[in-house]
């Protein structure tokens, strides 16, 4: 056991009495909007990233209000965050290159599979006129739909359901984005895609890594491209059993 000299006990006494009666400071929603600026120039525009609408809608939305009150200090770093279930929110850089890869206009409808905490249906409810988001996992459903519900985000609707059979009575999309890896595209989701309509996918190994692959529907048929690799949890439901 060790003893503080009785010296050190004039110091130590006023430092405790100033750490207990001191106010905790929380960030502000300034500190808050000044991170997220630094994310966009640091993490987005010095990676490529161009698109004025998406970088400004990447300034725009609260990332820190759709994860844990424990983990908001690391809001706007570069880097996925859990968010329960075995589930994360995307990194910042990857959520835009989605968005920005699918050129997405003002009047598009788009449906994204894989809602998870809420935040890329809030991104793209900044750009297009409806979201459909649908989420697999129950608590996460309840949990993004009261959220973007409190946020006011009126322009999207979370379904609670498996993605993979996409949402037939909202049908057609112009934009489909899916936020969980697949090893293939979702037949029930290419019929749901307009002609000319985009679709964006982590394409590959469910397990490991993926390719970020935009599929362009021409004539029913997909013309792919790929983007970049990427890292994404594995989609659920009867992804698995194909």
């Amino acid at each position: 056991m060790s003893v503080f000299p009785k010296s050190a006990l004039r110091f130590l006494v006023p430092a405790l009495i100033i750490f207990l009666f001191s106010p905790v400071i929380f960030p502000s929603e300034n500190d808050y909007a000044f991170k997220r600026q630094q994310m966009v120039e640091q993490d987005i525009k010095n990676r490529g990233l161009k698109d004025p609408v998406v970088l400004a809608v990447m300034r725009k939305v609260p990332r820190h209000l759709f994860i844990d009150e424990s983990l908001r200090s690391r809001a706007y770093g570069d880097y996925p965050l859990p968010i329960g279930e075995g589930q994360t929110i995307s990194q910042p850089y990857v959520v835009a290159l989605m968005t920005e890869v699918l050129r997405l206009k003002p009047g598009d409808r788009v449906l994204e599979v894989g809602t998870g905490s809420g935040y890329q249906a809030a991104v793209l409810a900044e750009i297009v006129k409806a979201v459909y988001t649908i989420e697999i996992r129950k608590a996460l459903a309840d949990q993004a739909r009261e959220r973007l519900a409190s946020l006011r985000y009126r322009n999207v609707k979370v379904k609670y359901g498996d993605g993979y059979f996409g949402w037939e009575d909202q049908a057609p999309f112009d934009a489909i984005i899916i936020t969980a890896a697949a090893n293939h595209v979702p037949p029930p989701l290419i019929k749901q895609l307009k002609e000319g309509g985009r679709l964006i996918v982590p394409l590959g190994s469910t397990v490991y890594f993926q390719t970020l692959t935009l599929a362009t529907k021409r004539k029913g048929e997909l013309d792919v491209e790929q983007i970049s690799p990427v890292a994404f949890v594995p989609m659920a439901g009867e992804m698995q059993k194909r």
